[in-house]
């Protein structure tokens, strides 16, 4: 298991993405998934929160969130009409719980800020579901160090655009850079853009 003492001094720049990467996605999909079975259940009476929230989690764990909504709608009947207050839910959600970061992260994280590092998060997806996750989570004050950026408000990875534009913004070298993430996407992103790269699992 890699230590931040394992990582190359001269390393002054950290890049992460966000998902599965700094939290695990599913604290934040199974909390969407509960309060639109919750919502479902207030305006419609059936079917009960306690299923179809059941369900949406089995579903997820076996097939992914690809689909889950017509899984759902097939399997209860659920009305067409709802498909956009669940996709909404994903974007603007008030979460129950705050989202947690995985423990090794967060140590990696302080050490960093301690070193007087830099603390990046380059992030795919929808920009503002993104910016709501990041917005409830518990970063234990490390918030005010990162910089945070939307590959999708650039061009999403793995191309390398974004990148780019950290490195000219913040006169960032690339022997500088680090990058930490959880998928080929990350790797060839890395690999294209010429910076070294590690993944999460072998901080696991």
């Amino acid at each position: 298991m890699l230590t931040y003492a394992d990582i190359d001094p001269k390393k002054s720049a950290f890049i992460f993405e966000l998902d599965n990467v700094l939290y695990p996605e599913k604290d934040y999909l199974l909390q969407i998934y509960y309060l639109f079975a919750n919502f479902l259940e207030y305006v419609e009476a059936v079917p009960l929160a306690a299923d179809l929230t059941a369900f949406l989690k089995k579903a997820y764990e076996h097939h992914g969130s690809d689909g889950l909504f017509e899984r759902a709608r097939s399997a209860f009947g659920i009305d067409p009409k709802y498909r956009e207050n669940f996709f909404r839910l994903h974007v603007t959600a008030k979460l129950p719980l705050p989202l947690v970061l995985y423990p090794e992260m967060l140590s990696l994280l302080q050490e960093i800020v301690v070193d007087r590092k830099q603390l990046y998060i380059i992030t795919n997806g929808n920009p503002a579901q993104q910016l709501n996750k990041i917005r409830q989570t518990d970063w234990n004050g490390l918030e005010k160090y990162l910089r945070v950026y939307f590959a999708e408000e650039i061009k999403p990875k793995p191309e390398t655009d974004v990148l780019e534009y950290v490195l000219t913004a913040h006169q960032l070298l690339r022997k500088d850079i680090l990058l930490i993430g959880n998928s080929a996407i990350d790797e060839e992103f890395a690999e294209a853009a010429g910076v070294d790269y590690v993944d999460v699992a072998d901080f696991r």
